[in-house]
């Protein structure tokens, strides 16, 4: 039994190319398999190419395949990261199509993971003062002590505090579009 009509017990594949094959007055569907071969350099050893082999690479060992040829990019990006002027160094390394996902990403990055690590926290600071009510007013009690002493977020929001207070805001210092067609 050859090994495509294996697969198509096991699982059928996404492309399937037929032709038509006539027999005498019977016509015959033959399938053929997809095959697809690719070349490059995908690790940092630099093998000569005509001693390559081919890899066969299917869903089910394509992480094992990752993993062997360990793929990495090293770049240098401009930091978009506030308080933090200049370049950031990268080094990537892909194991698995997992290590492509943006979570996993921003943990081999050092300021990202950082980051990646207070927000859980915080998220899981949130979910407690969710479900306990003490805890709650506790913090809340915290932060009314302290909400002078905090930074502001921004320049952008310490302006806007200091120019526009509840008693003033009408629709020409305001952010909101004034509404023209109110009856």
């Amino acid at each position: 039994m050859n090994t495509q009509r294996k697969l198509d017990k096991v699982r059928p594949p996404r492309v399937q190319i037929t032709y038509d094959v006539e027999l005498g007055d019977a016509v015959e569907k033959k399938e053929l398999p997809l095959v697809i071969g690719v070349i490059g350099q995908f690790a940092e050893q630099s093998i000569p190419m005509r001693e390559r082999r081919f890899m066969h690479v299917d869903k089910d060992n394509f992480n094992a395949v990752m993993e062997g040829l360990s793929p990495s990019l090293e770049l240098q990006v401009e930091s978009a990261l506030p308080g933090q002027s200049g370049f950031i160094n990268v080094d990537l390394q892909f194991k698995s199509m997992a290590d492509f996902n943006p979570e996993n990403l921003a943990k081999q990055i050092e300021p990202l993971h950082h980051l990646l690590e207070v927000r859980s926290k915080l998220s899981d600071l949130k979910g407690r003062a969710l479900s306990n009510e003490k805890l709650r007013d506790r913090l809340t009690e915290i932060l009314a002590e302290h909400v002078d002493k905090l930074p502001p977020v921004n320049e952008e929001a310490e302006t806007a505090a200091t120019e526009n207070t509840a008693d003033d805001v009408t629709p020409e210092n305001s952010n909101i579009p004034e509404n023209n067609n109110a009856q």
